[in-house]
């Protein structure tokens, strides 16, 4: 389906009673008509629809132009909603709820059948989240219904952190854009199954595994996302993630190696990108430089990751090489979506 006219809300977060302002309920009211807008959570921005409705979920995956068979995470705007959608809820969950929700960890539980197979993508599981964002819990309360949402960005691009990512890649394909100003984290939440006994990570996220173990004791780490040839548990971690417009190569080395891997490409007749952080800032030849920020401010990292990987416009380099973090902590996730992004592609020294 394609919108002549887009509608675009600019709503302000700090106001009282948002749930009742006339941008929230023109947008609400979208989404009571199983449209498809996009809105900010405390993650990135979300596209999305009723989860009760094949037609608002078919909405999504063709704006998305996403594969069917990728489930969605549902929002909710009240820990009591949960009830209504899952067929029970585990102590580990309850836990896992109590220390982080409202937040950015996503749970997976088994379903009970009342909403869209389409979200599920036909499995007995669903994945549904209660996001820390003052706008997405407002317009959840004011459509009053559970909002699937994944990340408002075309399929296999960087997720979107403010409403101008989302214009670019969605413009003309969904029926408005809340634009709450740029978010927070950066990465997506953590996805965590409690389906089963034993809590596992299916993706990391704004929620460390450190700080899971603190309130449910172990929690296991998909082998889809240690060994990347493995199937993944999920379908929806199948398919190449956060994508730059030119091929990404992430280096695991020194400066020097950074560097010499930069100095062979433009031999090759290459135009060559670096996705560095402040302490590599001109050492290392490359025809343009995007900074992250400081290594050691992993939370920084993760907030401007997918505007530095948007940063590289079509055709302005043939090849991006990017340094690696530690796979500890945040550092997990933002070496996740820098995986993905690369196709798994890394050199090392």
């Amino acid at each position: 389906m394609t919108y002549q006219q887009k509608n675009y809300w600019v709503v302000d977060k700090t106001v009282d009673n948002l749930s009742s302002t006339e941008e929230i309920l023109q947008a609400a009211h979208h989404i009571q008509q199983n449209h498809v807008i996009a809105f900010p959570t405390e993650t990135v921005y979300g596209l999305g629809g009723n989860a009760q409705s094949d037609e608002a979920v078919n909405r999504i995956f063709n704006a998305k132009g996403r594969p069917s068979d990728n489930p969605l995470i549902v929002h909710i705007s009240a820990q009591e909603q949960l009830e209504q959608y899952v067929q029970e809820i585990p102590d580990q969950a309850r836990r896992l709820m109590e220390a982080f929700w409202p937040g950015p960890l996503t749970i997976v539980f088994r379903h009970n059948g009342t909403l869209s197979t389409k979200v599920t993508a036909g499995l007995n599981t669903v994945a549904v989240r209660m996001p820390d964002h003052p706008v997405a819990l407002a317009l959840i309360e004011a459509a009053d219904r559970p909002i699937a949402a994944p990340s408002a960005n075309r399929s296999g691009r960087p997720s979107p952190t403010t409403a101008t990512h989302v214009h670019d890649d969605l413009s003309g394909r969904i029926a408005g854009i809340v634009d709450g100003g740029p978010t927070g984290i950066g990465v997506e939440s953590t996805v965590v199954d409690c389906s089963s006994e034993q809590v596992m990570i299916l993706r990391p996220g704004g929620v460390t595994k450190e700080a899971l173990e603190e309130v449910v004791g172990q929690v296991d780490v998909d082998p889809a996302l240690i060994e990347i040839n493995q199937a993944p548990r999920s379908p929806g971690m199948k398919y190449t993630h956060y994508a730059p417009t030119a091929p990404l190569i992430l280096v695991d080395g020194d400066v020097d190696y950074f560097c010499e891997q930069i100095i062979r490409a433009q031999d090759d007749g290459q135009r060559v990108g670096a996705l560095i952080t402040n302490e590599y800032c001109g050492m290392t030849g490359a025809n343009k430089e995007v900074l992250m920020g400081v290594s050691t401010e992993l939370s920084t990292i993760a907030q401007h990751l997918y505007d530095s990987l948007r940063s590289f416009g079509e055709n302005e380099v043939d090849v991006i090489f990017a340094q690696v973090f530690t796979d500890s902590h945040l550092g997990s996730a933002i070496m996740n979506r820098l995986t993905k992004a690369a196709g798994g592609t890394v050199r090392r020294q």
